[in-house]
């Protein structure tokens, strides 16, 4: 009987991504506090900065050259439908966290992932004025600053510490009843799930629509350590979509996930603890 094939190891893309994300966080010190041109994109879709466009540029010159047969998708970069037929894409957001960016608040991110076949393979999380470069590879684990990640067990929602904006935890979002949670916010999704990755939270949630390129890397880093991603509907997320993005997200420890699920009015999911 033949041999299994090796699981891809992903190193050197791992690699790659890592120093594009340093080389960003770079670029984002240089402007950071220094008053960057900013202005508002339209339709709801919040600002942008010229900081935002030189680190999208430096990312998309520096990444396309090095693996030229690549999709690629960026918030900051007019979508194109020829990423579709690509064998794997970058999903890049140059900054996770644009307007906190510009406030002078240190919790934004840069969220760099290739993914393959709607998945992800490899994935970083950088905030450089944290210091905190969260990694992983599929089924390579996840990692913060070369420290293992482990997300922690939980039971339930009751009294766990949840990252949210305000309106995602107004009761009537909730048929099945939202247990009392201690809510918390960060400016970054990126940077939520990966707080949930690492244990300093027990889960986030969004409701609405959530973007590839807000979710796709730090959704590897969270599964990787253990905790449980998916929709608002309890689906997996899958990356690369005509129109890339995904139905709200939920994600925490499995007995989090289940919480969530159960207030959300909806069965567990498969391999959810029940009760």
């Amino acid at each position: 009987m033949p041999e299994p094939a090796p699981a891809a190891d992903h190193s050197a893309d791992l690699a790659l991504l890592t120093e594009a994300a340093l080389a960003a966080g770079e670029i984002a010190r240089r402007h950071f506090g220094r008053g960057p041109t900013a202005w508002e994109k339209g339709a709801g879709q919040g600002p942008v900065s010229e900081a935002d466009l030189e680190i999208d540029l430096m990312l998309r010159d520096r990444l396309l050259a090095a693996r030229p047969g690549l999709g690629w998708l960026s918030e900051e970069t007019a979508d194109t439908p020829d990423r579709l037929a690509a064998e794997a894409l970058f999903i890049v957001d140059p900054i996770d966290g644009t307007r906190a960016f510009l406030e002078g608040q240190k919790g934004f991110a840069h969220a760099l992932a290739i993914a393959r076949g709607g998945r992800v393979t490899v994935a970083v999380v950088h905030l450089p004025l944290l210091d905190r470069t969260y990694t992983a590879r599929a089924d390579g684990g996840a990692f913060l600053n070369d420290r293992p990640l482990l997300t922690p067990m939980r039971k339930g929602l009751m009294g766990a510490r949840v990252l949210a904006s305000r309106g995602q935890l107004d009761p009537a979002l909730w048929p099945g009843g939202l247990p009392a949670v201690e809510r918390h916010f960060r400016p970054s999704l990126a940077w939520r799930l990966c707080l949930v990755a690492e244990g300093a939270f027990h889960g986030t949630v969004t409701l609405g629509d959530t973007w590839d390129w807000d979710t796709a890397a730090a959704t590897l880093i969270a599964e990787e350590a253990g905790a449980r991603v998916t929709d608002r509907h309890g689906a997996p997320l899958v990356f690369n979509t005509p129109i890339p993005r995904s139905a709200g997200l939920i994600a925490g420890p499995a007995g989090v996930h289940a919480g969530f699920l159960t207030a959300l009015g909806l069965p567990a999911a498969p391999g959810d603890p029940v009760g």
